[in-house]
């Protein structure tokens, strides 16, 4: 125990006493140190700006453009016989292949039901009325005709890409 007790001693002696070096850094370390605060910007007063136009449209309401003079626009037939193709949404049906008698070129459409139908340009397919305008090796361009948010019919420009599809073994 006395040993131990000389031993606490000897080290606690060994921390006590600061060198002449440690007080002169301790004492010069600040000494060209000074603070320096940027002051703060004017703030300047509020000046009230008088909306004075009365006589222009409210910017925060939608605003419908004046149909076209003469008819009324585009709009889809609704007296015309659906056909068969028009029962099934445009992104569900798949163009796996086309087919060519005389000049007439034919594609060939596959449903969601695994049928497969004949379609040339002239033929109605999908849910948004599109009629088909062309019918090439590699896909079926068609014009839709949709109605924008305004309720106003416009006219949309859609194609289906031929797609390669893999047999099953």
């Amino acid at each position: 125990m006395k040993k131990l007790a000389i031993c606490l001693t000897l080290v606690l002696s060994a921390c006590g006493g600061a060198s002449e070096d440690t007080r002169d850094f301790v004492k010069n370390s600040g000494k060209d140190l000074r603070g320096k605060v940027t002051p703060l910007p004017e703030v300047k007063p509020y000046e009230p700006f008088p909306y004075e136009a009365t006589d222009l449209p409210d910017p925060f309401k939608p605003r419908k453009l004046a149909p076209p003079k003469g008819g009324g626009g585009v709009q889809p037939d609704f007296n015309r016989p659906k056909e068969a193709l028009e029962s099934f949404a445009l992104e569900s049906l798949k163009m796996v292949g086309t087919l060519q008698k005389d000049k007439t070129v034919y594609a060939i459409i596959k449903t969601p039901e695994n049928s497969l139908y004949r379609v040339r340009p002239g033929n109605y397919i999908g849910q948004n009325f599109g009629i088909i305008t062309q019918v090439t090796d590699s896909e079926v361009k068609l014009t839709e005709i949709v109605q924008d948010s305004a309720g106003d019919w416009t006219e949309r420009n859609s194609s289906l890409a031929l797609t390669e599809e893999q047999q099953k073994k």
